[in-house]
């Protein structure tokens, strides 16, 4: 009897330790779609009013550009043709999240003006391209894969070498896009993390701390039934699959992509690839994640305009009226505050110059 009476206990407490569980698992599916979703929604072509960003119709006269158009998946991405009478190479650039290919004017004129062809694109989801969403983190990847495979059939590019500079979202893709066997000559990643799951925990682990181990199963579930095998790629393994030359650039003080955490650079001890190359930037001010492409006269600049703007937030409550903050971004030097560090931008020139050779 007292066996028969220890077995129903033992059978209740698995019951219970089941379904709390089950509960646990479904609460944590439902909680890790709704965080992960909200992370990667769909962003328009920002207010080119009230912004210091680079507008194309700055440079328009001076960079004319043709408009193409290619799919990945179900949707139509917008992409963008500069420099059609230069045959250096063809650069591919890859945007980061949040952003769209004419966030990066200022380094697609560079290139320009240093003889290389430039093929922009806006990733699925963002600016001109279709996609209700920007999906999630592996996205980028698979549309860098979908815009070379496009230039693959496009006679104008066929007979050019092809390079990649990708920043962010973009540094992950071109970090590992060679996991898609694509002939490419050389590749520049940005402050780019090593892996979408890497990214993922990180930024888990700073919006719910130690909580987020907790969801990592659930996390990487989710992520994988959105992408498959693709979500769990990693830029180590391309990087040493192929001898490509590759140069990893990231700053000390990012805050968006760990140097000592998610990024591809805190990996290098694991390179096995002799070509590859890397770049600390360590300098107070251009460590940061967006600061790494400035110039020293630009962050000054912005350290004016920020702190011209923050008397007029605090003047106004922070409700400041539509038409002033558009008076106040008219009055910006966009091309000062958007100015290169040319110094960067030229080793990463000499070094595409070099993966021809």
């Amino acid at each position: 009897m007292k066996r028969e009476k220890k077995k129903l206990s033992v059978r209740k407490i698995l019951f219970r330790i089941t379904g709390f569980i089950l509960i646990f698992s479904i609460i944590s599916m439902i909680f890790v779609k709704i965080i992960y979703d909200r992370q990667f929604p769909r962003f328009e072509r920002y207010d080119e009013t009230v912004t210091a960003y680079l507008r194309y119709s700055d440079l328009e006269p001076s960079y004319p550009r043709r408009l193409v158009t290619f799919k990945s998946g179900n949707n139509m991405l917008q992409g963008y043709v500069y420099g059609h009478e230069n045959d250096k190479g063809l650069v591919v650039i890859s945007h980061g999240l949040g952003g769209g290919a004419d966030s990066y004017l200022p380094q697609i004129s560079y290139f320009v003006d240093r003889g290389w062809l430039v093929f922009a694109y806006d990733v699925t989801g963002s600016f001109g391209s279709e996609g209700k969403s920007t999906k999630g983190f592996p996205q980028s990847l698979i549309d860098l894969d979908a815009a070379l495979t496009y230039i693959k059939t496009q006679s104008e590019f066929s007979k050019l070498p092809v390079l990649l500079f990708g920043h962010s979202w973009g540094g992950y893709a071109t970090g590992n896009i060679l996991h898609f066997g694509h002939d490419i000559k050389g590749i520049v990643s940005i402050a780019g993390p090593n892996s979408a799951m890497e990214m993922i925990i990180e930024q888990a682990k700073y919006m719910m701390g130690v909580f987020a181990y907790l969801q990592y199963p659930y996390l990487w579930l989710y992520q994988t039934i959105l992408f498959g095998k693709t979500a769990s790629v990693n830029a180590v393994d391309a990087i040493n699959r192929f001898d490509v030359p590759f140069m990893i650039i990231h700053g000390t003080g990012d805050e968006s992509v760990s140097y000592e955490g998610s990024s591809i650079i805190s990996k290098y001890e694991f390179f096995i690839n002799p070509n590859v190359r890397t770049i600390t930037i360590t300098e107070p001010g251009r460590n940061g994640h967006n600061s790494i492409f400035r110039s020293n006269d630009a962050i000054s600049y912005i350290d004016v305009i920020n702190k011209e703007y923050r008397e007029l937030y605090d003047s106004y409550q922070g409700n400041i009226p539509y038409d002033v903050n558009r008076d106040f971004y008219f009055k910006i030097n966009r091309f000062l505050a958007q100015d290169l560090d040319k110094s960067l931008m030229d080793e990463i020139h000499n070094f595409f110059i070099e993966c021809l050779q």
